[in-house]
């Protein structure tokens, strides 16, 4: 059952256990490198799950926390094992968002605020490389291709049968307008949103120029939600070289509440279908 899990979440959880057995020792993460002759952010991405975690790791911290009971060292080795498969986004190569990809596998739920950009979950392919190069003017076409593939391969969560992701999406008006490839591909795309729309699990408002400042003036994000009581929320931000993860409760409590507000001023859903479907027929003309 264990090698179903998805490997990031399964890094996650034993993250959590060994962050929950240092401080039930009462040892501080520089005080457990200190023991280990290993630098404090190593164990603090083993913690956060940011970092593979392997089976001598997992030996040596339950060492350095006297664990004793031979059953919990022995399911901590499995989840380390077990957190080491390769989800299907390795078999790409190396992907700069993959921790996030692996999240938004697992994700039950996903809330996004787009202010700039139709979000990539609902993107078409054209949409989608045209984007690509155009933030990326100095990638490679193979590199735009493997981007492009693996947005394609991750827009199967939304469309899949048995447990489809529950996608709710806050675009503002400006994703509307910008023109990504060329009027036609925009057309394309603001009716494939149109059509991604009557889907029962995907809801998509949008956040009109009129209503002024806003909670996401600050940019996009995303709240990320999970089936397993066990798994907190997270809230990523994209960043250029580098992206952020928060799981503190109130750090997504905070996003939580900025993104109720984000619906509140944004188009009821029957009137965001109306303004996207003039804007695609605006690029018709």
């Amino acid at each position: 059952m264990a090698s179903n899990v998805n490997p990031t979440v399964r890094r996650r959880r034993l993250g959590q256990e060994l962050r929950r057995l240092r401080e039930a020792k009462g040892m501080t993460a520089e005080e457990v490198a200190d023991r280990l002759l290993v630098s404090q952010s190593k164990i603090s991405r083993l913690e956060n799950g940011r970092r593979s975690i392997s089976q001598r790791d997992v030996r040596d911290l339950c060492g350095v926390y006297e664990v004793e009971d031979q059953r919990v060292v022995d399911s901590l080795m499995e989840m380390a094992r077990d957190s080491r498969q390769q989800g299907w986004w390795h078999t790409f190569g190396d992907i700069p968002y993959s921790v996030y990809i692996g999240l938004e596998s697992a994700a039950q739920s996903l809330r996004v605020y787009e202010p700039q950009l139709v979000t990539g979950l609902l993107q078409t392919r054209a949409y989608a490389e045209a984007l690509v190069h155009g933030a990326l003017p100095e990638t490679s076409a193979a590199e735009i291709d493997k981007r492009v593939n693996v947005r394609m391969r991750r827009q199967e969560r939304v469309t899949e049968e048995a447990n489809p992701l529950r996608l709710w999406v806050v675009l503002d008006e400006a994703a509307l307008h910008r023109v990504v490839g060329s009027r036609l591909v925009m057309r394309e795309q603001l009716e494939h949103l149109i059509e991604m729309c009557q889907l029962p699990h995907v809801t998509v408002q949008v956040l009109p120029f009129e209503a002024g400042a806003h909670p996401g003036l600050n940019g996009q994000y995303a709240i990320l939600e999970f089936a397993d009581a066990s798994d907190s929320s997270v809230v990523y931000l994209e960043g250029v070289t580098s992206d952020l993860y928060l799981e503190k409760a109130p750090d997504v409590q905070k996003y939580a509440v900025m993104y109720e507000h984000l619906r509140a001023q944004s188009l009821s859903v029957e009137h965001s279908r109306e303004f996207i479907a003039k804007a695609a027929k605006n690029f018709a003309d």
